[in-house]
């Protein structure tokens, strides 16, 4: 069963024990376990979801005013006036009065269903829902097929997941910021996060929001130090500290896949806080990791199994269907396998119609030459008819006969 740990292990036998942990400097200063979230499965549907609901929480209200449309002073003139039972602006001396008011037909008037504003804005997300995508966006962060399928320009950086050494959260300078990115290779993908900044299409470039940009590395560091500051001014570039990581930075726009940088200590504190298979989390009450639904997921393995073919009943083969004929007249595929030099027919047929290919002039030589021959033989036989009609009127001469002796 995949609810034993034995089990559990044998499925993930291909991850790695431990991963590398890189100096400021760029070069290997020591080894870390691996933390078992990043071998959580992937739940892409869940991400989506908790990520549409999370960032719902984000909305500022807006509403019509209450009041919009019925700031006159109408009433209804009543049946009788030949004219609608609207309500009717009161008064006299203005162009304004008599005409329909309230209504949402009427000029002016207030608008049919207007959005108001206690209309349920937030919505309440599941705890163990959000620790579950979190661990599922985690773990889709250390596999660099899903990485680089998100967009970010990798294929320089030494090591996924990245951890570095403490050094770097006590950074208090861009450029060193900028320079420990050059290190890690990151560098390419800042670039490509810097040049995708365009102007955001629809009207939200004339509400103070006019740019859009991709989203760069995210450093997750066990404390808010002074690498956070430092960083602000580099665009893409995000930091968290590892007890608030959240699912709109671990996964943008629902998205598995984003380029993480961690802090040696925050790596080593997700042991804590997302917990094991054989026992929970210690910073999270009550919380363990999601169990996969499949230890093996080799679904062509299983089945071409010894076990499983053994009990199987042989394949039923399929019945034979006999399909309709089609019309070769109609369709040139048919017609093709019934005259194999339709194709080529059709295709000179083609040819000759466009001006100057050996085609066309051959066609019309050809045509040329059989216009000729008509001529000259209507030359020729041109008075045939008439000649042959008048002859049969001509006066056959009397055959003389030699006298018999």
């Amino acid at each position: 069963s995949h609810h034993h740990g034995r089990g559990h292990r044998s499925a993930m036998a291909t991850a790695r024990a431990v991963v590398t942990v890189y100096g400021t400097d760029g070069k290997k200063s020591g080894t870390a376990v691996l933390p078992p979230v990043l071998k959580a499965p992937l739940r892409p549907d869940l991400v989506r979801y908790i990520h549409t609901q999370v960032s719902k929480n984000r909305r500022q209200p807006y509403a019509r005013k209450f009041e919009a449309g019925y700031q006159h002073s109408a009433i209804s003139w009543g049946t009788g006036r030949a004219v609608a039972r609207i309500p009717r602006v009161q008064g006299g001396g203005t162009h304004g009065a008599a005409c329909g008011a309230f209504g949402n037909m009427c000029r002016g008037g207030g608008m049919f269903s207007p959005i108001k504003i206690w209309r349920k804005w937030h919505c309440k997300v599941p705890r163990r829902m959000k620790r579950h995508a979190a661990a599922s966006a985690l773990a889709a962060s250390a596999l660099p097929a899903l990485v680089m399928a998100k967009g970010h320009r990798i294929s320089r950086v030494n090591e996924l997941p990245l951890v570095v050494k403490d050094d770097w959260c006590s950074m208090k300078t861009t450029k060193e910021v900028i320079a420990l990115c050059k290190t890690l290779h990151l560098d390419e993908d800042l670039k490509h996060v810097k040049d995708s900044k365009h102007i955001r299409p629809g009207k939200g470039k004339s509400r103070n929001r006019k740019y859009k940009i991709n989203r760069g590395p995210l450093f997750i560091g066990d404390s808010e130090d002074g690498f956070f500051r430092a960083s602000v001014n580099v665009p893409g570039l995000e930091c968290v500290s590892v007890d608030y990581m959240s699912i709109t930075q671990l996964a943008p726009g629902g998205t598995l896949g984003r380029m993480v940088v961690w802090s040696e200590s925050a790596f080593k504190k997700l042991g804590k806080l997302f917990g094991s298979y054989h026992q929970p989390a210690s910073l999270k009450k009550g919380y363990h990791l999601p169990r996969p639904v499949m230890t093996n997921a080799d679904l062509a393995r299983i089945i071409n199994s010894d076990e499983i073919q053994s009990v199987l009943n042989p394949a039923k083969e399929r019945a034979v269907i006999t399909r309709r004929n089609g019309n070769p007249l109609k369709n040139k595929a048919l017609m093709a396998k019934l005259n194999p030099g339709s194709l080529q027919k059709r295709k000179l047929r083609h040819l000759q119609a466009i001006e100057g290919t050996e085609q066309r002039k051959a066609l019309l030589e050809e045509k040329k030459k059989r216009d000729e021959a008509k001529k000259a033989h209507n030359r020729e036989h041109k008075n045939k008819f008439y000649k042959d009609m008048l002859s049969y009127y001509k006066k056959e001469e009397p055959v003389e006969q030699a006298d018999e002796e």
